[in-house]
């Protein structure tokens, strides 16, 4: 082979490689846009939305769930009070409190439910879940993610990481405000990830007295694991790879550091673990996981056979909040 074609064989070689990494990058701020960007055209949220994500089926509540549902929503959207909360980074995040009924068994002023939303979703999203602890007399502070409801333009959707640490200072005002207060953190999906990594933060303030998730992920890693495929038909290396380098630098976290396990591992707030065994969207399988992580001496799971993802308070309600309340009993 003469010099001269060598000298081709190589240029094309290089070429090719330069148009791999190229494409590679391309592919990774893609997922980044797609998984994490609110604003972006083409993404998850739109995928959610028009129903075609795996795993969102949903579950048809009874008349009186639905009435329920209502009536709570009505409540939210009647008694919610804007407030905001300066975040770590100086970034300014906005959330709503709602005052307890003056009757119940935390009526005394100082008990308070910290409620977390899902993933491209909304506080008023978890409106009957609020009202719920409402009616046992709690105070309700609902934040909005970052990258959600009126905080869509504080940057790219966290996954519950960096939501994690803004809950820790969303709590550090209540009890600037009320020094005996008592928490009890909650979050389903999204939230209930954000209230597993907030578990084993070295500044949780002692006031969080018990941590209730239900069918939070392991990790942001292992979800988009299963989300590439699912909705992509495509193996995780190396698009993930590059899409998790691209998230470091365009939104200060990576999908591995983003992880529920890691954080449950220093836990040490009781803590209740619900999950649907039909939930396919998170799957059924990461309960255990995340719960044998869990390093809390106090820990309880709950499993609600026939729930889909987020759909284990509307499938068996007496269960699921005869579980929560007893839960709450021994620990409040």
């Amino acid at each position: 082979m003469s010099r001269k074609s060598r000298r081709i064989i190589v240029v094309l070689l290089v070429t090719l490689v330069a148009l791999a990494v190229v494409a590679l990058g391309f592919a990774g701020n893609f997922l980044v846009d797609f998984a994490l960007n609110p604003h972006a055209e083409i993404s998850m949220a739109h995928t959610i939305r028009s129903g075609e994500a795996s795993g969102l089926e949903g579950h048809k509540e009874s008349q009186l769930d639905a009435a329920y549902a209502e009536e709570a929503a009505e409540w939210f959207e009647t008694e919610k009070r804007s407030v905001s909360h300066a975040a770590d980074d100086g970034t300014v995040l906005l959330g709503w409190e709602l005052e307890g009924a003056d009757e119940g068994p935390y009526a005394d002023g100082h008990t308070w439910a910290v409620v977390c939303h899902g993933y491209i979703g909304e506080p008023s999203d978890m409106a009957k879940y609020a009202y719920h602890f409402h009616e046992l007399g709690m105070s309700v502070l609902m934040p909005a993610a970052r990258g959600h409801e009126r905080n869509a333009d504080t940057g790219l959707i966290q996954m519950g990481g960096t939501d994690a640490q803004d809950l820790v200072g969303w709590i550090g005002e209540v009890v600037e405000r009320d020094p005996e207060a008592r928490v009890m953190l909650f979050g389903v999906s999204m939230g209930g990830a954000e209230v597993m990594m907030a578990s084993g933060l070295s500044d949780l303030p002692e006031n969080v007295a018990l941590i209730v998730e239900d069918c939070g992920y392991t990790s942001v890693w292992d979800e988009f694991v299963l989300q590439l495929d699912s909705v992509f038909h495509l193996p995780s290396f190396p698009i993930l790879n590059v899409a998790d380098a691209a998230c470091l630098l365009r939104a200060g976290y990576t999908f591995e550091g983003a992880s529920s396990v890691e954080s449950l591992r220093s836990a040490s707030v009781p803590m209740l673990f619900i999950h649907g065994d039909e939930d396919t969207f998170v799957p059924f399988s990461m309960l255990d996981e995340c719960y044998e992580a869990c390093a809390s001496e106090e820990k309880e799971k709950l499993v609600v056979e026939g729930a889909g993802h987020g759909l284990s308070s509307s499938t068996n309600p007496d269960l699921y909040w005869t579980t929560i309340d007893d839960y709450l009993a021994r620990h409040l």
